[in-house]
């Protein structure tokens, strides 16, 4: 490849450090890819196919795209199961001496995501890792999009179980145990996998790599530090993260220790059966359970609306609180009610503070965090109405963010730009520097009638005009029958029919401050950008923290709102091993059944004495199938 261009050797350069991913390279306004990585666009894509003539490497294969089409296209590409390598240009191409230089910025796989339509704002996107060791499995998972990172073991019997209901987007695996853990899950082949060197899996260095993150000396305060494999699987995230992400990862702060005893764990069968996330016909959401409950206004509390039914709690204490606090939300329908409303203004807080803090950002963000902050004091107000334990804890640690709406509002235009780049997101007032560029380069206008003035005063010519084009910039303009009244110290720039035009130095001096000015502000704005995102960034363990008390406020509500509606009753739960069920009622089939149609209710008792079995009989479509399902729904909610 010595022969080739330097283009052409640079893309060789980092597409060899990329070999299993494809290559977006950015040139200009466009993402080009060469090769057969252009191969792969066209098809995967619909990208035309063309050809581009490169020295030695005679006619490339070439597709390209867009940049402001970046995730439309990185979508469709993670959609079918490629890795993506984005290479940007790092440097200012009117300041590079030779070559553009690029890097890698990114590398972005199904389960790395930050933005884009890859994800569903209800759903978690999980980058798992799974470990054995001994009759141990350790399973980390890591949503980089919301921050959320947690670690668990258990029996490697129950892998299968542990990872469907997971149901990661991406599963890292050591490479001497792929082959293992494709026996232990049979369904290996829903996700992503990637192997991963097996020295990565070594404890201490799984240690090593969490500490450094975290910034600690131990995992204690973690509850981690006893964990085997589930240390190896954390640290293996990180360490890909790390390696594949050029972002900062300091939204991920905490890593959080889950016990098996904690929840119960549905196997996928159960999950499947009883249609609680999906139904059985066409794998829909609409007609499952879910659908029923979740009345959630916000994408955060979607998303833990689904965790809270995926992982069952098993203390009735908690249970107890929760319900406690959805009794209270029913009772007062006028504080819920208000509640709702100023709910459904807060955007995905979780996923706008991982934007930010990972610089994936834009000032549109910045609003987004500004309108959704602004709703606390007001959640904060109404809260105050309620008495429940869970509810006025979360109180007491919901935080006001004054300071930082403040900075938002008196910052950040109210309609800004997408790119950070161009300029037109800074208010005025808020830089002086700025505000003097602006009216240096603003002010054209003013000082060309001036000069025009002027300059006609001084030559006696009425006709005279200062005008501007982008080839030669500021000139004069006199007609041919006023050309001995031109000063020696105009320079003659260009000849048209009836006229001429000049530069002078006085012009040349103005255009460089003018251009210099739109530089300048263009750069400084920029700068207030980042230094806006950092003293953000100083409050996102704040902004994570009130993001899921929302979430959970917002999850009591919407349940509050179900129990209202359809006439739900506070179950009693205790520590005793029995089911009793009074005019119990299948909670998806009541709901669609035709109109007119009254769903029957029926009784249960069930306990560990002499109660253990219930025979059902009855005739096809009887509901006997109905009435198992209602049982296990009802004990589930």
């Amino acid at each position: 490849m010595n022969n080739t261009t330097p283009l052409m050797k640079q893309y060789w350069s980092i597409k060899n450090q990329h070999p299993d991913q494809v290559l977006f390279f950015r040139m200009g306004d466009f993402y080009e890819l060469f090769f057969d990585d252009a191969k792969i666009a066209a098809k995967e894509l619909g990208l035309t196919l063309t050809a581009r003539g490169h020295g030695a490497s005679g006619d490339v294969p070439l597709a390209g795209f867009p940049y402001h089409a970046l995730d439309g296209y990185l979508t469709r590409m993670i959609k079918s199961g490629y890795k993506v390598a984005i290479c940007e240009q790092v440097e200012d191409p009117k300041k590079a001496k030779t070559i553009v230089k690029r890097e890698v910025t990114d590398i972005v796989t199904a389960g790395t995501i930050l933005s884009g339509d890859l994800l569903d704002s209800k759903q978690n996107n999980f980058l798992s890792a799974v470990y054995f060791e001994g009759a141990q499995c350790g399973l980390a998972k890591v949503d980089l999009s919301t921050g959320e990172f947690s670690v668990i073991e258990f029996p490697q019997n129950e892998a299968e179980d542990y990872l469907l209901n997971v149901n990661p987007a991406e599963v890292l695996v050591s490479s001497d145990q792929a082959d293992f853990l494709k026996k232990m899950v049979r369904k290996l082949d829903n996700f992503v996998v990637s192997k991963r060197d097996e020295w990565l899996f070594e404890r201490s260095f799984a240690y090593e790599t969490i500490t450094r993150h975290f910034n600690t000396t131990s995992l204690k305060g973690f509850g981690c530090e006893d964990l085997r494999p589930g240390l190896s699987a954390a640290g293996v995230i990180l360490h890909y993260l790390q390696e594949n992400k050029k972002a900062e990862l300091g939204h991920i702060r905490q890593l959080r220790r889950e016990y098996p005893e904690q929840h119960m764990v549905l196997d996928p069968a159960t999950l499947r059966n009883l249609e609680v996330l999906s139904t059985l016909m066409g794998d829909q959401k609409e007609g499952s359970l879910i659908s029923i409950l979740d009345r959630t206004v916000t994408p955060m509390g979607g998303r833990l609306m689904r965790r809270w039914i995926q992982y069952p709690l098993r203390a009735v204490r908690e249970i107890n609180a929760r319900l406690d606090a959805v009794e209270e939300l029913v009772e007062d329908k006028s504080v819920r009610s208000k509640l709702i409303a100023s709910m459904k203004s807060v955007d995905d807080l979780e996923r706008l503070n991982s934007k930010i803090c990972a610089r994936r950002c834009n000032a549109r963000d910045f609003i987004g965090l500004r309108n959704s902050l602004r709703n606390i004091p007001e959640l904060l107000e109404y809260l105050g109405n309620l008495e429940c334990a869970l509810i006025q804890k979360l109180k007491s640690d919901l935080r006001a963010m004054d300071s930082q709406v403040e900075l938002i509002e008196r910052a950040i235009t109210e309609d800004p730009p997408l790119s950070i780049s161009d300029g037109g997101m800074i208010r005025e007032k808020y830089d002086g520097r700025l505000d003097e560029y602006r009216e240096l380069a603003y002010s054209g206008k003013k000082w060309i009638a001036g000069h025009q003035a002027l300059e006609r005063e001084k030559t006696g010519i009425p006709s005279l005009k200062v005008g501007y084009n982008k080839i030669f910039g500021y000139y004069i303009e006199a007609t041919k029958s006023h050309l001995s009244k031109i000063p020696a110290s105009y320079i003659r720039k260009q000849t048209l029919v009836n006229a001429e035009r000049y530069i002078t130095p006085e012009l040349k001096e103005y255009e460089e401050k003018i251009l210099h000015a739109e530089e300048k502000m263009a750069e400084l704005e920029y700068e207030l950008f980042e230094e806006i995102r950092i003293k953000i960034v100083a409050e996102s363990s704040t902004i994570q923290k009130n993001a899921q008390l929302i979430a959970q406020l917002d999850v009591l509500c919407s349940l509050a709102e179900v129990a209202e509606s359809e006439n739900y009753a506070k179950p009693f739960v205790d520590d005793q091993h029995r089911i009793e069920i009074e005019d119990g009622r299948h909670p998806v089939v009541e709901v669609t059944l035709p109109v007119g149609q009254e769903f029957i209710p029926n009784d249960t008792y069930i306990d560990n004495e002499n109660h253990q079995i219930l025979v059902i009989t009855g005739p096809n479509m009887a509901g006997k199938s109905t009435f198992i399902r209602q049982v296990g729904l009802i004990t589930l909610m």
